[in-house]
């Protein structure tokens, strides 16, 4: 029988500082901060291309209180205007006061759902660059079995939303497979079948059958009527039913990674592949899975944009989804809901950003500048620190891509 003493917990040496445990509140503090910088930074471009702040500029040390007047107004007109394009307009009334807000979610719904597909993937140690090329695919096979099959209302639609996941999927499934079984790197094979998707789409357009007749244009067959989603706030409104199917997809993916053992076993291969696979885990196959479910998601938001916005395909039906959708994803740091709130904020953006320049002329390419300051910040958060003065605690863009995943 032992009767050694139990050991003694090593201390460090006296004047060591405490290591800080990243904090998750931090993190969202950095985010908001960082937000709020892109704000700043944009108020800052506003003023210098507003025309009077530039004439008041030429005698600023004679009056200067023109100068800061002039740049004051010009910011506050056009920040006024970006919130009532996304949100609430005073001049409107009746149905048409809800416009705002609606534009903002429909904006947002193929947002969510491409974030949430890239944010999935970067749980499990995956860089989904394609989820561009799997937005298309889901577009294209939501839109085909929209027109070419005559089903049952309710049937039609389920077809179709199935579809456009199972196209996502497979796109996304053939990167997972490279990755499995050759080792490509996800990064150059989800690229390449974006160019690959794209060419695609460019093909089935002049593709008699696909291509809607008289066939000079470059444009899909419509949809029809029993395969599109259903509005939710009237017919003059355009927020669809496609906003409900991605909160339920957020709560998903919530799900998978907080209760379900296939959730963990991909959290575990995202925090140490090596690990995982010597704990008896098939890495290769979890990360087929996960590319299966990335692309589903995007996928899904093809069939959302077909289904309840466009009808139809074109050669800009994905517009620059896949490509927000990463900046989504980081903004959301990996988490359901904080992607849900990116999503609807960036939707908030693209909605206001028409009202701002229609009411004030502000170019509306500042809602990208906006985007790219975002991101900026939040892959700087030792800069965001430094400026509002915040403690650190938080963790950047830069540990979480390095394995640190936020939950």
């Amino acid at each position: 029988m032992s009767t050694d003493a139990p050991a003694t917990p090593v201390q460090p040496p006296a004047g060591t500082p405490r290591r800080r445990r990243p904090s998750a509140g931090g993190e969202w503090l950095v985010t908001a901060f960082a937000v709020l910088g892109a704000l700043i930074v944009g108020a800052v471009l506003i003023a210098v291309g507003d025309a009077r702040t530039r004439a008041a500029a030429g005698y600023f040390f004679t009056y200067p209180w023109d100068t800061f007047s002039n740049a004051w107004y010009a910011v506050r007109d056009a920040y006024v205007a970006l919130l009532e394009g996304a949100v609430y307009s005073p001049a409107l009334s009746g149905a048409g006061a809800l416009g705002p807000v609606s534009e903002t979610l429909v904006n947002a719904t193929p947002l969510i759902l491409g974030g949430l597909a890239v944010a999935l993937a970067f749980r499990v140690g995956l860089f989904n660059i394609g989820a561009q090329g799997q937005v298309i695919l889901g577009a294209i096979a939501a839109a085909w079995l929209g027109f070419t099959f005559d089903l049952p209302v309710v049937l039609h639609l389920l077809v179709a939303l199935v579809g456009g996941v199972l196209g996502g999927a497979l796109w996304g499934g053939i990167v997972g497979w490279l990755k499995a079984r050759t080792g490509a790197h996800e990064v150059i094979t989800t690229i390449m079948l974006n160019y690959v998707a794209i060419n695609l789409l460019i093909f089935l357009l002049g593709v008699p059958g696909f291509q809607r007749p008289p066939y000079g244009q470059a444009i899909s067959e419509q949809v029809d009527a029993s395969a599109t989603l259903p509005a939710l706030l009237g017919g003059s409104l355009r927020v669809h039913a496609g906003l409900l199917l991605a909160l339920l997809a957020a709560l998903g993916v919530h799900w998978l990674f907080e209760r379900a053992r296939l959730g963990f076993r991909l959290r575990a291969v995202g925090a140490n592949a090596d690990a995982a696979r010597t704990a008896g885990m098939d890495v290769g196959r979890l990360q087929v899975v996960a590319m299966g479910l990335s692309g589903a998601l995007a996928g899904l938001a093809g069939a959302s944009q077909v289904l309840g916005v466009s009808g139809s395909v074109t050669g800009s039906v994905a517009g620059s989804i896949g490509f927000d959708a990463i900046t989504v994803a980081l903004l959301g740091r990996n988490n359901p809901w904080g992607v849900v709130g990116a999503g609807l904020l960036f939707g908030g953006l693209r909605a206001g950003g028409v009202q701002m320049q229609s009411a004030t002329g502000v170019p509306v390419d500042l809602v990208g500048v906006l985007q790219a300051l975002i991101v900026l910040f939040i892959a700087a958060p030792a800069l965001v620190r430094a400026v509002f003065r915040l403690r650190a605690g938080g963790r950047g863009v830069g540990t979480e891509l390095a394995g640190g995943w936020s939950r």
